[in-house]
């Protein structure tokens, strides 16, 4: 199947070593002072996983063309520097809303396709049901505490305003 891909992926290694970099700085972050403080720790730490997961998934022969185009979505979500909580300008707690979005994402695979072929690709330390659960859980509660969302919220009242008035 084309992905319309320019070049090859790269090796399993390259992926890994990926995978390792993006765990290890998040590790790094939840060491320190303001790591430790941060709310959101406990959830940081499923950003690789959830990464890693939408990669494995993207590439697996079970997976439809559809799901794809979604799980693609999602992986450009995480790459991209312009998103609601950019990682480049608040460091590791700006993956919070990318774990959003994957959760979102898995969790939609798991509704269309076995547990079983999705948690092939899971490789986080703690189960991936109970790691959802524990991000669908509290992610009404996290998205309500994040400035962006009353930002968003007064974008889209002064959107919905001049809509109506034109």
């Amino acid at each position: 199947m084309d992905f319309g891909l320019k070049r090859d992926l790269p090796p399993y290694e390259q992926q890994l070593d990926f995978y390792e970099k993006l765990r290890l700085k998040v590790m790094d972050f939840l060491s320190t002072k303001s790591g430790k403080k941060n709310k959101l720790a406990p959830y940081l730490l499923f950003a690789p996983d959830l990464f890693h997961l939408l990669i494995k998934a993207l590439l697996d022969k079970r997976i439809d063309t559809k799901s794809k185009t979604i799980i693609s979505s999602g992986i450009l979500y995480f790459i991209s520097p312009l998103d609601l909580l950019p990682e480049g300008l608040i460091g590791p707690g700006g993956y919070i809303d990318d774990i959003i979005v994957a959760t979102f994402i898995v969790n939609m695979l798991l509704n269309k396709f076995s547990t079983e072929i999705i948690e092939e690709h899971w490789v986080g330390d703690i189960k991936l049901l109970d790691a959802l659960k524990k991000v669908a859980e509290t992610s009404d509660t996290l998205l309500g505490k994040l400035p962006v969302r009353s930002l968003l919220g007064r974008y889209i009242k002064k959107s919905s305003k001049k809509s109506t008035t034109l």
